[in-house]
């Protein structure tokens, strides 16, 4: 029987479950019925302490990830003055914690400044130019434009290879917990339009960074509309 209960306390101590004092008490072969009623007291308290610190910690990190998820964002029309004439290189997407992400790379050029943009909700996205309506999938659709042509604006050459109406290439939303197609309305006058579809209208924000723009989309609303 000491055997077995020695065996049982050095497989305790190897998980972390038992100190190393609790460990060598009970090695000492303690006063039998007192010194096992401890050990087992002991175990149940760490244990608990473990999950309750494990808990805890959970909970934490989930309160902290949805205080960032479009806390403050809402979802009105969003507007920025930038440098034109750079253009559009490529679109890619990325998924995050707290929200989908869409990237619009522009070529670097003299001016360090973003393009201008315009990032709204409409109830159906026209092509710029022609005015066709261009059908894009989801429960609510984003209109990105862009002052970033999708050709060279010297030699009128491609510089992303987008096609009216057509899915964005490249792009694969399989997995997105909020955007649900992408598509690419037109290139026109100096400008680049995009739909993007989305679960539902959720709130969103523009970043600018330079070479890039950049639209996010929460998974959630996290604070009142």
């Amino acid at each position: 029987m000491r055997n077995t209960r020695l065996l049982a306390v050095a497989a305790l101590t190897g998980a972390g479950l038992l100190t190393a004092a609790w460990a060598g008490a009970a090695g000492a072969g303690r006063a039998g019925g007192a010194g096992e009623t401890a050990l087992a007291s002991s175990v149940s308290s760490e244990s608990a302490a473990a999950s309750t610190s494990s808990a805890a910690g959970s909970a934490t990190s989930s309160a902290t990830a949805s205080a960032g998820c479009g806390a403050g964002w809402g979802s009105m029309p969003k507007t920025g003055e930038g440098a034109g004439g750079r253009s559009l290189t490529d679109v890619r997407t990325g998924r995050h914690d707290c929200y989908d992400r869409l990237v619009l790379d522009v070529r670097p050029g003299a001016s360090a400044n973003s393009p201008g943009y315009r990032v709204r909700y409409v109830d159906r996205l026209h092509q710029d130019g022609s005015g066709r309506p261009v059908e894009v999938g989801g429960g609510a659709v984003l209109e990105v434009v862009a002052d970033a042509p999708a050709y060279d604006p010297g030699t009128f050459e491609p510089t992303y290879p987008g096609r009216g109406g057509e899915p964005l290439p490249g792009v694969d939303l399989k997995g997105y917990k909020t955007f649900r197609d992408a598509r690419f309305g037109a290139s026109y006058e100096g400008t680049t339009q995009l739909g993007l579809g989305v679960r539902a209208r959720l709130p969103f924000r523009v970043l600018a960074l330079g070479d890039r723009l950049v639209v996010d989309v929460a998974h959630t609303w996290a604070a009142p509309r």
